[in-house]
Formats: structure tokens, sequence, C-alpha cells
């Protein structure tokens, strides 16, 4: 016999705002007593409407309020669950023998076919055989480069227990596993409603990742071109992960989307952290925001009517990943393996705001220190400097190098650790964006590189800002 789901919902209305709901509980107020795994069933599929999340005793609840609360530590591996969701789908397509012999060098060759298409700024054209190949060579470090990203909207205070999310490419779906992971890691259970937005057949991937998510992570997949999808309702946060270089008019899409944000809402863009892909969202970032959106971060803004005209190659690198077995197994029948051993962890990303808010709010008007734009007249001199750290160590000689901004600049900047001493030692150990207050770096014009380099020495003093 049917249940009654009216009668099974309007009990949970009535119950959710008096205390938890417990299926036992609801199933005596149904006339014909369903089974208690079925009345939970009928609260599991409609606790979006409900505003419900189930808690690990089984009973149901609202979500508390307030932000996200979430330990992470950095990001080792790809999960095994993910790796054996990814590995059965080409067992399911190749055989058990997908690795080897024809099949094998038929996914080596669909992997060197994108890598080549990605360099020469080719689309990526999706079919099933091109959707795992992606897996195989990007999931692990697109999951873990979303974590860190993610994370950072976390430590700020930015993403609510109740959570809508919106991802536009989600692609084969490492973001979206990602950010499952991640939030709901909280030990108070949050309700997140997610969307991806993917036209190709990743979803072939994707959906069979986003089976693998937590109860409260509710997902809906739309088969639809960015470009043309039309959502309701707003969302606090919206990701494009390593689209915008794919889209043949990536401001008019962002700038589209940005429109669909919550009022107190993140868009969140990353690009791979070559060259090419960096400035070019570096440009998309800066377009934004003279057509009115905030850049929250990680670049920084310190002087009124001031904007960055650098070339903005500006990118974050953490640890490396494991590479996963699927991984392992592909390259191990290669004649150069690293060919398919894809493990580092660099990319680009920026978070843009219609609220105005800035993670560093800062207006260095008529304070005593240097404009990165006025470098020029400041060439053989000491100065004094408010700046972001937004590299790593770019040297690979003995004196470690970073990217600094104030939000000025014209050309790019260099912090050079010519002597590191116990009182300058902070620019080596600050983090990706963190601030830095930096006294009597020289200033010295660059010309192999056309930028200016601030020599940090022993008469320079750092600071965390």
């Amino acid at each position: 016999m049917p249940v009654d789901r009216d009668a099974v919902l309007d009990s949970a209305k009535y119950l959710r705002n008096v205390r938890p709901i417990d299926p036992e509980e609801i199933r005596e107020y149904v006339s014909d007593r369903p089974d208690t795994r079925v009345v939970r069933q009928v609260l599991r599929e409609n606790a979006l409407e409900l505003g419900l999340v189930e808690r690990p005793d089984g009973t149901f609840a609202p979500p508390s309020s307030g932000p996200l609360q979430v330990d992470f530590d950095g990001v080792d591996a790809l999960p095994d669950r993910y790796a054996r969701v990814v590995e059965d789908l080409l067992v399911e397509h190749y055989g058990p023998g997908w690795a080897d012999g024809d099949t094998g060098a038929h996914l080596r060759s669909i992997i060197r076919r994108f890598k080549r298409n990605y360099y020469r700024q080719h689309p990526v054209e999706y079919d099933v055989d091109v959707a795992l190949g992606y897996a195989i060579y990007h999931l692990a470090t697109y999951y873990a480069s979303t974590q860190y990203v993610v994370w950072e909207l976390i430590r700020d205070g930015l993403l609510d227990r109740t959570l809508r999310i919106l991802d536009v490419g989600a692609g084969v779906g490492g973001p979206a596993v990602a950010i499952d992971d991640l939030v709901c890691s909280d030990g108070d259970p949050p309700l997140v409603d997610y969307h991806a937005v993917e036209p190709s057949e990743a979803t072939v991937v994707l959906e069979a990742l986003l089976t693998e998510t937590d109860r409260n992570f509710h997902w809906t997949v739309h088969e639809e071109r960015a470009e043309t999808f039309d959502p309701e309702g707003a969302f606090d946060l919206i990701l494009f992960s390593n689209v915008l270089s794919e889209l043949d008019e990536p401001v008019a899409v962002a700038e589209r989307y940005l429109e669909m944000l919550a009022d107190d809402g993140t868009l969140v863009a990353t690009a791979p952290a070559d060259r090419n892909t960096s400035i070019q969202l570096r440009s998309v970032e800066r377009t934004l925001e003279d057509r009115g959106a905030t850049v929250y971060g990680p670049t920084v803004r310190f002087w009124p009517n001031a904007r960055p005209d650098d070339e903005g190659w500006s990118f974050d690198e953490r640890p490396a990943v494991q590479a996963p077995p699927f991984q392992q197994r592909l390259a191990a029948g290669a004649d150069r393996p690293d060919e398919f051993l894809h493990t580092s962890v660099k990319f680009s990303y920026t978070f843009l705001r219609t609220d105005g808010r800035r993670r560093h709010d800062r207006d260095l008007t008529g304070q005593r220190v240097a404009k990165l734009a006025e470098s020029e007249r400041h060439v053989t001199d000491r100065v004094d400097l408010l700046v972001a750290r937004l590299s790593r160590n770019l040297s690979e000689g003995d004196h470690p190098v970073f990217t600094v901004s104030d939000g000025s600049e014209q050309v790019t900047h260099f912090a050079v650790l010519v002597n590191e001493t116990e009182l300058n030692a902070a620019l080596a150990a600050a983090d990706y964006g963190d601030l830095l207050f930096v006294e009597r770096a020289l200033v010295l014009w660059n010309d192999d590189e056309g930028a200016y380099n601030l020599v940090v020495d022993e008469e320079t003093i750092v600071d965390p800002a």
C-alpha cells in the first residue's frame, strides 16, 4: 500500500519547530502506520522543502544557524570511495583490463590530446571516453585545489550551515565531492542544496560520484550550457572551477551569474596556474570590478580609486597529492609514466562579491608607506610598504622570490629575500594572501623581467600585518 506522503509531511511540518523528528514517532500520526524505513525515506526526499537535516542519531531537525565550523589541515589524496567509483566506471566501459593493451593506449592518447588542446588554448570536447580520461588525470588535483579555496571562505565565516551552491561547468565532479566532504565534515550537519550545470557527457562520471555524497548534500544536475542556464532563486556560493578559459565570453557569463548571488554570497572562479589561464582570470576579475563587483580576495586594493594593471600572473601552490590508484595503473603501461601522473596542486583563484565586502579593507591614504604605483620615483631608495604576498617561492636559486601587491601596481613587483634574518623571516613564512608590513625595502628595477625588485636584506624588517 502506498504511504500517505501528505500525512507524513504535515506531521513533520508540525513537529519541526517543536522537537527533533523521529520517523518512528511520525508513523504513529499516519493512519496506515507505514514502515519506519518508508517514513525515513519520505523525509529524506523532502528534506530541502522541509528545511531539515538528518542527524547522526537518525532524527531530523532544522540545521543550526550560523557559519560552518570545519577542521581542515590539507589534502593528501583523493578519498578511496571516489577512486573506487572511477575504477568501477572504467571497468564498466572497458572491462577489467582497461589499463592494458588497446584500451590503455586509447586512454593515454585521449589524455595526450586534451593536454595538447589545453596548452594550445583549444576547447575540450567531452564524450564518455574524454570524461573518463579527464577523471583519471585531473580528479585528484581538482578535488584538492577546491578544498583549499573553499576552506578560505569557511575560515572567514562566509558560508553558513544552510547553503545553496551553483557549480557552473561542473565537469566530472572533483569540485562537487570536494565541497561535500569539506562542508559536511562540520560536526553539526549543514543543509546543502547543490546544483551542477554541465551539458556534456562528463555527467556520467559526475552523477556516479555524487551518489557517494552525504545525505544532507542534496544535488541536482542540469544538463544545460552555462550561457543559457536560468536558475530560480539566489545562491550563497557560485563556483566556476577551471571553466572561464573555455568560454567564448567569460566576462559576460560571469557577470550574469553575479546577479544570481545572494546578497552576502560569493562567486569563486579558479584557473590552472599556467601563465595564460591565470592572467586571463585576473583580466576577468578586473573587468568585473570595473563593472561594479567587489574583489574580496586574495588580491588586495589598499588605495582608493587605484587598480592593479600588471600582468596579474599570481597563483598558489600546495603540497602534491598522492596519485590515485587508477592513475598509477594507467601510467604504469606508458613509456614515460610521468606524462600521466598529475599530482601537483597549483591554482589561481578569485573571490567576487556584490556587497562591497573585502577580506582586507584597508585605506592607506595618508599613511607613511610607499605606493607601488609610484615605485619609479623610489628606485635605489629604501621604503616602507604594506603588501600582500601573492605567490609561493618563485625562485629556483639561492634567494627566495615572491610576488607582492598593494593593488596599485602597474607592473609586477617581486620581494627578493637576499639575506634572511630573524627580523625579516616573516616574508618567507607568510602564507599566500597574507599581509606584510615591510620596513626599509630597497627598490630596484629588474630590466630582465620588466619588473621592480623589492630587496629584503639585513636592513629590512618584515612583520605580519
